[in-house]
């Protein structure tokens, strides 16, 4: 069971993407994410599933020390960043438009001591997938990435490519209109499906 407490407060709402930072508390640290919205639109501001999944993983759903897990579609970068803090080694992906951004908020919230364990990757999914070892990772993390339905096959594909049977696989996402039941319908047909579903978002955690 993956109950994920989560308030709305004032701020929600289009008026906090266009907040140039945005702060949070998570493994003891505070973090200060750089959002620009408008220059990258929905990439480069914090979604309240990455906010969820944050907690979830601060809460110890999963054991990250060791681990080697890899967040998709990462945006301003926040769950990978959490991830590190609590000690897996994370490959933070997103587009290449994107990197330049995402590397800035991880190098900026990350430690030096830590910095090492955090590689930022340009992954667009279902494209270049040999450039991860199939089955590479442990935990597969994504935060709001269920949006756009031309690119559902892909996604599969590349949760495919990059879990193995003993992978797990967090995703965080507000379903949004009916075409996003259709990629849950995808995902049961290859993977294991757990849904909690909660007040605002709901938590999927998938076993290969």
């Amino acid at each position: 069971m993956a109950l994920v407490p989560y308030e709305e407060t004032a701020l929600m709402g289009l008026q906090k993407f266009h907040k140039p930072l945005a702060t949070f508390s998570f493994a003891n640290h505070t973090i200060q994410i750089r959002q620009d919205w408008r220059q990258l639109g929905v990439a480069a501001v914090v979604w309240d599933a990455a906010v969820v999944l944050s907690t979830y993983l601060e809460m110890g759903a999963v054991e990250l020390r060791g681990c080697s897990a890899v967040e998709l579609g990462a945006g301003t970068g926040l769950v990978g960043i959490v991830a590190a803090l609590l000690g897996a080694h994370v490959t933070i992906t997103d587009r290449k438009v994107a990197l330049e951004f995402l590397k800035s908020n991880v190098q900026a919230n990350l430690p030096l001591h830590i910095q090492s364990k955090a590689v930022v990757k340009e992954l667009t999914w279902g494209q270049n997938l040999e450039s991860f070892s199939p089955g590479e990772f442990d935990l597969i993390l994504g935060a709001d990435i269920i949006y756009l339905e031309e690119t559902f096959t892909d996604l599969l594909q590349t949760l495919e490519h990059l879990s193995s049977n003993q992978s797990v696989i967090l995703l965080a996402c507000r379903i949004r209109y009916e075409r996003d039941n259709n990629f849950l319908v995808m995902l049961k047909r290859q993977f294991t499906l757990y849904v909690d579903k909660g007040h605002i978002l709901f938590l999927d955690i998938l076993i290969h």
